[in-house]
């Protein structure tokens, strides 16, 4: 399988300090990638209880708190944390390459 063909470059590693929480806007979507210790990871940024942006909300850890109502994700799997979360944030897998922070939108 060509990778090159599946894999998309959203960043730069040294756009996203560790720790922080990055807003991205390609092919019409909003997401967000987090750098978490060695990690990468990235979800939609767009909170599935009241359409804020989750960049704009606390990132600890692996969780990202929404800033409207508080709701929380777990960033490594979308998983809601409770309510008033009842629907999952959709997740991509992120794939370092140099200094190029990679996703599959597949």
């Amino acid at each position: 399988m060509d990778l090159s063909t599946d894999w998309l470059r959203i960043a730069s590693t040294s756009d996203v300090p560790e720790g922080e929480a990055y807003a991205i806007e390609i092919m019409g979507l909003s997401l967000a990638l987090y750098h978490v210790g060695e990690a990468w990871f990235c979800t939609d940024n767009i909170c599935t209880h009241a359409l804020a942006l989750l960049t704009d909300g606390w990132l600890e850890g692996h969780i990202i708190e929404c800033p409207l109502h508080g709701g929380q994700f777990d960033i490594r799997t979308g998983k809601g944390q409770g309510a008033p979360i009842d629907i999952d944030l959709k997740t991509f897998p992120v794939r370092i390459d140099g200094g190029d922070v990679l996703i599959s939108l597949s």
